[in-house]
């Protein structure tokens, strides 16, 4: 392939692209908006999957450093009651197939496996046009334009890209997490320590959830999700952390306080983190010169799928343009006429369908039936 692929956005899927296609001999260019690889943390614990995000990263020819950066134990799991009772506590025997890894230590060798230059940091996509031909433009932030052949959206949510295939724009999908994080947790949090356990935790009701996983250094990571709406976050100011905390744990009242330890004792100030979804199945026709791939292309609520399919479309769609070099709108075609279907597919956890959060069901012995097989 003569013409350099433009990649905008240097997150686990543009990433995975840039290096299947160097794998494959192909030159591409990552433009990402933040100004360096350590400008800001990078989110917290991901379990990749076997079945899709481990199959990309053997694509990449990654699985040896993938294997390094396991944080051995952490697929150890625990379901309790809000009143702190334990109801499922399975052991990481090192058997499963979704070892966790931190999402910072994942992107960096990624990055360490790209030729030095593939990434243009400071490159904040304002937006892109259609030149004719199959040649698209995109303009950035900082007054540079990039005019390329073969244009790839991986900028996430608010895709700069995305607006060349669809018209659709991510809307409020009910649900939000906010986050907290606890510091060395074994000595200085020990009852919500023990809580947690070796690995992730979570205690559902309808309409809220308390999950947490224990990372690296002893810490624990806290995704409090709560299905309200936008105005009702609104109303919290999050600039006041003590306020905020007050608010959010007053919908935790009566339960375990190891369990809402979690919120309240904090060493962090909590973060709202809203859930946008883009309109269920969205697709588009096919478009000369662009694709998308993940969050821009399939954008959900977390489910624990969206690092690894974006990982997917990036490993799919360097695969597709490996095989028809000289034909780049048939590795398109062939590429997203099976992502469109893979990104729509439920979310199945242990055999069973992942009940929603507000659904009666999203409740601890619930899931424990799900996990023990005898889900529906």
């Amino acid at each position: 392939m003569h013409t350099p692929v433009t990649i905008i956005g240097a997150g686990l899927g543009g990433l995975t692209l840039a290096r299947v296609l160097h794998v494959h001999g192909i030159p591409a260019t990552v433009y990402e908006a933040e100004p360096s690889p350590t400008a800001r943390a990078q989110g917290g614990m991901l379990d990749i999957h076997d079945y899709n995000g481990q199959l990309a990263l053997e694509a990449a020819g990654l699985l040896d450093e993938f294997h390094a950066i396991v944080l051995e134990g952490r697929q150890t799991m625990r379901v309790l009651d809000r009143d702190g009772a334990v109801l499922f506590d399975k052991a990481d025997d090192g058997t499963g197939g979704r070892p966790e890894v931190q999402r910072g230590a994942l992107r960096q060798i990624l990055l360490d496996s790209l030729p030095a230059g593939t990434v243009r940091w400071g490159h904040k996509a304002g937006g892109a046009r259609a030149l004719g031909e199959g040649r698209h433009e995109v303009t950035f932030a900082n007054g540079t334009t990039a005019v390329t052949s073969l244009l790839v959206g991986a900028d996430g949510a608010w895709s700069r890209v995305r607006p060349l295939l669809s018209t659709a724009t991510p809307e409020y999908a009910g649900t939000s997490f906010v986050e907290t994080y606890l510091f060395d947790a074994d000595t200085r949090h020990p009852a919500a320590a023990k809580a947690v356990g070796g690995g992730s935790m979570i205690a559902p009701a309808p309409g809220k959830e308390i999950f947490a996983h224990r990372e690296s250094d002893d810490t624990l990571h806290t995704y409090v999700v709560l299905s309200r709406p936008q105005d009702w976050f609104a109303a919290i100011d999050f600039t006041d952390a003590a306020a905020a905390t007050a608010r959010i744990s007053q919908e935790f009242d009566g339960w375990a306080p190891e369990l809402t330890a979690l919120i309240t004792d904090g060493d962090t100030a909590p973060v709202l983190r809203p859930h946008h979804t883009l309109p269920a199945g969205h697709r588009w026709d096919r478009v000369p010169g662009v694709t998308l791939l993940g969050d821009a292309a399939h954008l959900a609520t977390p489910n624990g799928e969206g690092a690894n399919l974006a990982m997917q479309d990036g490993a799919e769609l360097g695969k597709a343009l490996a095989a028809h070099p000289d034909d780049i709108e048939t590795a398109l075609t062939e590429y997203e006429q099976a992502m469109f279907p893979r990104s729509t597919a439920a979310v199945i956890f242990e055999g069973a369908e992942v009940p929603g959060i507000d659904s009666d069901d999203n409740t601890g012995h619930r899931l424990i039936d799900m996990l023990n097989g005898q889900g529906s």
